[in-house]
């Protein structure tokens, strides 16, 4: 499936490609580079930092009298799953811009809303972590309150550009 990604992505940009606007185009390739940065950056996070800290706590179980024998099985599924999660949950600056850029939310919005995000992202982490201790949440939440901030200093730029360009755009049409 890795192996084919490549193809089936061009696959799908020759699909797509003719129906979009040129600004369109010229928007995808950012947005894309970005999210694979944030992806491979939530997976890089999730196995060095994150997998050491979980592993040790489910190892911690062990006793004399029993011993943790995880198959291959589950420990392949607990991996994928992790790793898909944080991966996943990494994107959050590029949804947020992504609905900044279509009027959906504003920053204002995002910084009085901020508490119930919060809420939001721990609820999130207790889901996505398969581990019981708060720890393990917090490795997850933290990263993305972080995301969460670095979003809304993004948002700021991309919400005054589109401000200017309606501006311009509407200095255009009443002196034409």
């Amino acid at each position: 499936m890795a192996l084919a990604s490549p193809v089936v992505f061009y696959q799908i940009w020759r699909f797509v490609a003719p129906g979009l606007y040129h600004n369109e185009k010229r928007n995808i390739f950012p947005m894309v580079l970005f999210s694979v940065f944030f992806f491979s950056g939530g997976v890089l996070f999730c196995y060095f930092v994150v997998f050491p800290v979980a592993i040790k706590f489910f190892l911690g179980f062990a006793s004399d009298i029993i011993q943790p024998l995880p198959s291959m099985n589950e420990y392949l599924s607990f991996t994928t799953k992790m790793l898909l999660g944080f991966g996943l949950v990494f994107q959050l600056p590029i949804v947020i811009i992504f609905l900044v850029k279509l009027g959906i939310v504003t920053v204002p919005f995002l910084r009085k809303n901020r508490k119930y995000a919060i809420l939001l992202i721990f609820i999130v982490a207790a889901i996505l972590t398969s581990t019981p201790d708060i720890f393990n949440q917090l490795l997850m939440a933290v990263p993305l309150m972080f995301l969460y901030e670095i979003s809304i200093i993004s948002a700021v730029f991309f919400q005054k550009k589109k401000e200017e360009k309606n501006t311009e755009n509407k200095e255009k049409t009443e002196e034409g």
